[in-house]
């Protein structure tokens, strides 16, 4: 099935919510750790992606309310498809889907720019920075060669 572009209603930075309540907090907090389980990256790095909340309802919608409480509540190992897909949406920004559910997708733009493959691979994402004139000629910053 070819990858699509889908913007949910009520996804993005706008709506997130200041105010939710503290079971919606709890909740969050489960699925960064979990997060943090599967993909190698601390709670913090992956709340400074500002993915979380856009991902977190992701999620949830795509798995349901029965596996996502699985998923999140101490049984993984219950919806190993799930983990694969939650796992990949953090590398890569993108939905693989479901059996049974929609097809893959890509998230966002924002999604591509903060996928986690860029953050393991220490460079920005193609496409969503301009390395400046010249900047082929010097060493990367960290000093590791090219």
């Amino acid at each position: 099935m070819p990858w699509t572009w889908r913007r949910h209603r009520g996804q993005g930075p706008e709506n997130d919510r200041d105010d939710r309540d503290d079971r919606d907090r709890a909740g969050e907090q489960d699925f960064v750790t979990l997060s943090a389980e599967l993909t190698g990256f601390t709670a913090e790095e992956l709340y400074a992606t500002g993915l979380v909340t856009e991902y977190r309802d992701l999620v949830a919608r795509e798995a349901g309310s029965d596996n996502y409480a699985r998923l999140v509540g101490g049984e993984p190992h219950t919806v190993p498809e799930l983990v694969r897909a939650m796992t990949r949406l953090w590398y890569t920004g993108s939905w693989p889907g479901l059996r049974g559910g929609a097809g893959p997708y890509l998230v966002s733009a924002r999604a591509y720019a903060g996928a986690l493959v860029w953050r393991a691979a220490g460079t920005p994402a193609p496409g969503t920075t301009a390395p400046g004139f010249g900047s082929w000629s010097a060493p990367p910053p960290d000093g590791t060669p090219r």
